[in-house]
């Protein structure tokens, strides 16, 4: 793909900081759509207020900012979106592809995370109610570029998915699918952490008539305990003063090899070389990655 077509996002949530497992995922983001020329997009996901941490969407602006990215045009807040989401929302239940559904929790603890069904024809009304998009009985695929082929059916192992929470905060899997379009997204580089979402997406996708981005996974940093990089294990955030260090690191966990030296260098001279190396092959197949291999 060459440069003029590419464009790419990174979209961090401010509900913590950014950490040294985010920082794989914006270099790889960054790097794959630098190295063709691309346009490289920030977009906050700030969709859940009572998860933000204060300050947090500062931070992770002057965390980029000190490790040398640049990003084109003006930062998307999915914030100022509200009205989007809400319309299409609407849409959908005006021609019977989503529905109300009040169960709690509780209700659905037995159903091993898949949606039985349970509100599909009792047509609550949707005020105080989560929405629930109807799911077709489908296997939706997609050859992920660096974990290759993923397959899920919708109908087994999801059910109905939620698009607005019964807090009346929109859910990721639709506000997510829209954005990109909007934003015209042609590659999206994230955590393998959402391989899992990505079908849900491609039927969002299909369902709207939306144009399929490129998927890229790159594995995620996972602590001794097993748990994750992340912001829910206060996972530190990012020092200032190790940009260079710590982007060198980034680099080795993304399968890249830079020179020893160059951890010495301005980060700006580290993204420069991560840029004329890139080599998206050369990341590990795997959803996970040990932090302490890393060192």
């Amino acid at each position: 793909m060459n440069g003029s077509s590419y464009i790419g996002r990174f979209a961090p949530t401010p509900s913590g900081y950014l950490h040294f497992g985010s920082l794989v995922a914006a270099l790889a983001s960054y790097l794959d759509a630098r190295s063709v020329g691309g346009q490289w997009l920030l977009r906050m996901e700030d969709l859940d207020p009572p998860r933000e941490v204060p300050g947090a969407q500062d931070a992770i602006l002057r965390s980029l900012e000190t490790y040398g990215f640049e990003w084109d045009g003006q930062l998307i807040r999915q914030s100022e979106r509200h009205s989007e989401y809400a319309a299409l929302i609407q849409r959908l239940l005006s021609q019977g592809l989503a529905y109300a559904c009040t169960c709690s929790r509780k209700q659905l603890e037995g159903s091993g995370g898949i949606y039985p069904g349970t509100c599909r024809n009792l047509c609550h009304p949707d005020q105080n109610a989560a929405i629930r998009l109807r799911v077709p009985e489908l296997e939706y695929r997609f050859v992920d570029r660096v974990q290759g082929e993923f397959r899920q059916h919708l109908g087994r192992e999801v059910g109905d998915f939620v698009i607005r929470r019964r807090d009346g905060l929109f859910a990721y899997q639709l506000a997510v699918v829209l954005d990109d379009a909007w934003q015209g997204v042609t590659d999206i580089v994230r955590g393998a952490d959402l391989l899992d979402s990505t079908p849900r997406q491609l039927y969002l996708q299909e369902l709207l008539g939306l144009p399929q981005p490129r998927y890229l996974h790159v594995p995620l940093i996972i602590q001794p305990d097993g748990h994750k990089l992340g912001k829910s294990y206060r996972s530190p955030p990012l020092p200032a003063d190790q940009a260079a260090p710590l982007l060198n690191r980034a680099l080795r966990a993304l399968g890249q090899q830079p020179p020893a030296d160059l951890s010495q260098s301005r980060p700006q001279e580290v993204l420069a070389w991560g840029i004329a190396h890139w080599d998206a092959t050369r990341i590990p197949r795997s959803r996970t990655l040990a932090e302490a291999q890393l060192r």
